[in-house]
């Protein structure tokens, strides 16, 4: 077998969703979290319930005051960059939604064999923001028609993807898709691929944060990596 033959195998699997029975096991015990998104100076988890667990989807309780939704748009550290500098977003931090194997690292996400996307989890504040303006800014700020990739960064982890917490901002998800969509097309690009679920029927269901390292990556290392890969269209009024 080639070169050529070999490389294109290889991104054959890492394009594929691995099937729940085959994923990596993964591990009981959740990864090391510190407290504070160090950009924002909030936290990144909400609180935790009376016997120490932090909900079905692994975020914790935000009270209510405060929304959240999960999106997945290519390598997590640039997306996580452009969310928290929006006005009214309270936090942000990366991790691993859609896929299978609890607990994942970073270097199991990358073999393809868990099913999840790099993701970032936003929390914000309804009364400074809305999620319709945050779901068209993650619609704009990289290219929803590029099937398990971004650019050069290919593989399931980077798909694009959009995970609720209720179903009113699954229609609005499903709605901008609609809306989006024939701008995209006008323009030559394929349809938009982005996956769409409440985040109970995306894999299993758990939004898992990502190392330390990768939180809040750009702040950290300002000369970093930022590969999502805008269309340079704007969101249609």
């Amino acid at each position: 077998m080639s070169l050529f033959d070999r490389l294109m195998a290889a991104s054959n699997v890492k394009t594929a969703m691995v099937p729940r029975d085959r994923a990596l096991p993964g591990r009981s015990t959740p990864l090391p979290l510190r407290d504070e998104n160090i950009v924002l100076h909030r936290p990144m988890r909400g609180a935790a319930s009376s016997d120490g667990g932090y909900g079905p989807a692994g975020i914790g309780d935000w009270g209510p005051d405060l929304r959240a939704i999960v999106l997945a748009g290519g390598c997590f550290w640039g997306v996580e960059e452009i969310f928290w500098q929006q006005p009214g977003v309270y936090s942000t931090a990366v991790g691993y939604a859609g896929g299978y194997t609890p607990n994942p690292t970073y270097e199991e996400v990358c073999t393809a064999q868990t099913g999840h996307a790099e993701a970032v989890l936003v929390v914000f504040d309804p009364a400074q923001t809305s999620a319709k303006a945050l779901i068209e800014l993650f619609f704009t700020s990289h290219d929803p028609t590029q099937e398990m990739r971004q650019g050069n960064d290919i593989g399931t982890q980077y798909r694009s993807a959009v995970f609720t917490f209720d179903d009113a901002d699954l229609d609005l998800a499903v709605g901008a898709v609609e809306k989006f969509g024939p701008t995209l097309t006008d323009a030559g690009y394929g349809p938009i691929t982005t996956e769409i679920s409440a985040m109970a029927d995306a894999g299993d269901g758990v939004f898992y944060y990502a190392e330390d390292v990768h939180q809040q990556y750009l702040h950290k290392n300002p000369n970093g990596y930022r590969c999502h890969v805008s269309t340079g269209l704007t969101f249609p009024a």
